[in-house]
C-alpha cells in the first residue's frame, strides 16, 4: 500500500511560509548585528566629540607647560643638540621636552587610544608615565565653544610641540616659550591650543566653534610689521623688504606658537610683541605651525605656503614651502606682494 502523502491546507501552507521566513529573519538579523558589533570594535572607528577634545588639548597643555616650569625651577635643563637642521641649526633638547612631551603624549593617547598622535620628541630611555583626564570640560569652553560636532577617531591626527622655542628655554628667554596642540580631521587644522607657561596664559580656538582671544581692531595692510624668526634672519629679512619695502618694520622673535599670538588681541603682559604678518621662509615642522594655524583658522585668519597653499596635516612631518599667516589683513593681496623665494637666494 503506498505512503499516504501529507497534504497542507491553502492557510498551513501560509503559515509555514511565515513560519521560515521568521527563522531565516532572526538568523540573518543576529549575524548581521554580530557584524556591526564587530565592525564598530575595529581600531580607529570610534566616535568623538570635538569639544571634548578641545578641553583635552587644553589640559594637555598646560600640564606640560606645568613639566617645562618645573624643570626650569630645578636648574637642570640638561640641554643637548639632537642634531641638526636642513639649514643647518642646532635642534636642542632639554629634560623639560621630554618630560612634557610624556605628560602630552600619554594623556592624549591614555583617553582616546585610537586617536593618531605626532609630537617632536619620543620616548626615548622614559616609562610611559600612567596619565589620566577626568572628561571634564570646563565652563569657559562649554560657554565659548557652544557648537560642537561628532567625528571619527579615524579621521583625526593630533599634533604636539611639548615644548616650542627650546634653543630660548636654554637662554631664559622664557616670554618666547610655549606648549601647544593641534587637533586635524582629515588633514585639516580644527582646533589649536597656545599655551605660555610662564605667562600662565592659554589661547585656544575651535573652527566654527569659537575660541577665548580674539583678533585686534586694526592691522596696517599697507606697511605690516612683520615677525620672522630670529634663528634664520638673513634669508626672511630679505625676503620681508623685497615685499614691503627696505623700510619695513621687522621683528626678530623665537617660537612659532609665539609669533602666531603676536597677530592676536593678547594683553602686552602675556604678549610683548605685536605684528600684522607673520614670515617663515625655510622649512619648518607641522607641530611648531599646526596649533597656530587651527587657531588663526578659527578666527578668520588664514596660514599657508608662501604659494598659497594650504598646509596638509594629515600625516608627513615637514612643511617645505614656507609659511605666511595672517589675520585682519588680506591675505590674497600679501601673497600678490611676496617675490620669488628662489631668486631671493640667488642674490
Amino acid at each position: 500500500m503506498a505512503p499516504m502523502g501529507i497534504r497542507l491546507s491553502p492557510l498551513g501552507v501560509a503559515v509555514f511560509a511565515l513560519l521560515a521566513v521568521g527563522v531565516l529573519y532572526h538568523f540573518y538579523s543576529g549575524f548581521l548585528a554580530g557584524r556591526i558589533a564587530i565592525f564598530r570594535k575595529l581600531p580607529g572607528t570610534d566616535r568623538v566629540d570635538l569639544r571634548e577634545l578641545l578641553a583635552l588639548s587644553v589640559e594637555a597643555a598646560m600640564r606640560g607647560g606645568e613639566e617645562v616650569k618645573r624643570v626650569m625651577e630645578g636648574g637642570e635643563l640638561n640641554g643637548k643638540s639632537k642634531g641638526k637642521t636642513k639649514e643647518g641649526m642646532d635642534e636642542m633638547l632639554t629634560t623639560g621636552d621630554l618630560l612634557s612631551h610624556q605628560m602630552m603624549y600619554n594623556l592624549i593617547k591614555n583617553t582616546f587610544p585610537t586617536i593618531q598622535v605626532f609630537s617632536e620628541e619620543r620616548n626615548i630611555g622614559a616609562t610611559p608615565e600612567i596619565t589620566s583626564w577626568d572628561h571634564a570640560i570646563p565652563k569657559e569652553i562649554l560657554d565659548k565653544a557652544s557648537a560642537t560636532e561628532e567625528v571619527s577617531s579615524d579621521s583625526i591626527t593630533v599634533w604636539i610641540d611639548p615644548l616650542d622655542a627650546t634653543q630660548e628655554y636654554t637662554e631664559k628667554l622664557l616670554h618666547y616659550v610655549t606648549t601647544m596642540v593641534c587637533v586635524a580631521v582629515n588633514g585639516k587644522p580644527v582646533i589649536g591650543v597656545i599655551h605660555k607657561p610662564f605667562a600662565d596664559f592659554t589661547a585656544w580656538g575651535m573652527v566654527h566653534g569659537g575660541s577665548n582671544v580674539s583678533m585686534r581692531k586694526s592691522y596696517n595692510e599697507k606697511k605690516p610689521k612683520i615677525i620672522i624668526s630670529r634663528s634664520h634672519t638673513g634669508t626672511a629679512k630679505t625676503f620681508a623688504q623685497k615685499a614691503f619695502g627696505n623700510d619695513s618694520d621687522i621683528k626678530e622673535a623665537g617660537g612659532a606658537g609665539y609669533k602666531v599670538l603676536s597677530l592676536l588681541n593678547i594683553p602686552d603682559d602675556k604678549q610683548p610683541d605685536h605684528a600684522d604678518v607673520y614670515l617663515h621662509v625655510t622649512n619648518i615642522k607641522k607641530w611648531d605651525i599646526c596649533a597656530g594655524n587651527a587657531l588663526l583658522e578659527a578666527l578668520g585668519g588664514q596660514m599657508t605656503t608662501l604659494e598659497g597653499k594650504a598646509i596638509d596635516y594629515t600625516d608627513t612631518e615637514l612643511n617645505e614651502g614656507g609659511i605666511v599667516a595672517s589675520i585682519g589683513v588680506s591675505h590674497k593681496t600679501l601673497l600678490e606682494r611676496l617675490p620669488n623665494l628662489k631668486t631671493i637666494k640667488t642674490q
